[in-house]
């Protein structure tokens, strides 16, 4: 972060930072985001590992219309998000809670969970992918999934593999 001139405007200097992995011209990202830094090797895992238990556990816990969104280059935020529904309130809050645990039982990470209480739509943070938890009616109100998916996203139905 650049040091600030008493009076000078934030905001304005935080535009003039351009991320090291993107293009100058533009300020978009144009590769995947950086590694984690000082991460002991039990701990090292990959943003691919992480989306896989992910899959597992919605898989698992019969979540519905799963969409798995690749957001390397993309976004800095993550570099996949997942996009799922659940049957009912509780059905979104228990597919959330069991994810959460099994990040957390995995890969010792605390991933950050927004919506739960309600259970409509649920956020979870698991740092390289983030995952949105909807009842099918909240999902089809705000179609984030319209937002984010580029032609090459990938759509799972979970109804028709057995």
């Amino acid at each position: 972060m650049p040091n600030l001139a008493p009076g000078s405007d934030r905001r304005a200097c935080l535009e003039d930072v351009v991320l090291t992995h993107s293009d100058p011209a533009t300020g978009l990202p144009v590769g995947p985001r950086t590694m984690r830094a000082n991460t002991p090797a039990e701990l090292d895992y990959s943003s691919e590992d992480v989306l896989a238990e992910v899959m597992a556990s919605l898989d698992d816990d019969k979540a519905e219309e799963v969409i798995q969104i690749d957001l390397r280059g993309r976004s800095d935020v993550a570099d996949y998000m997942v996009i799922c529904s659940g049957r009912s309130s509780r059905q979104v809050a228990s597919i959330s809670d069991k994810l959460s645990d099994r990040l957390k039982d995995r890969f010792k990470m605390g991933a950050k969970m927004e919506g739960k209480e309600t259970g409509d739509w649920v956020l979870i943070d698991g740092s390289d992918v983030i995952i949105h938890v909807f009842r099918p009616e909240v999902r089809e109100f705000y179609q984030l999934e319209k937002m984010w998916m580029p032609s090459s996203g990938h759509r799972i139905d979970t109804d028709a593999a057995v």
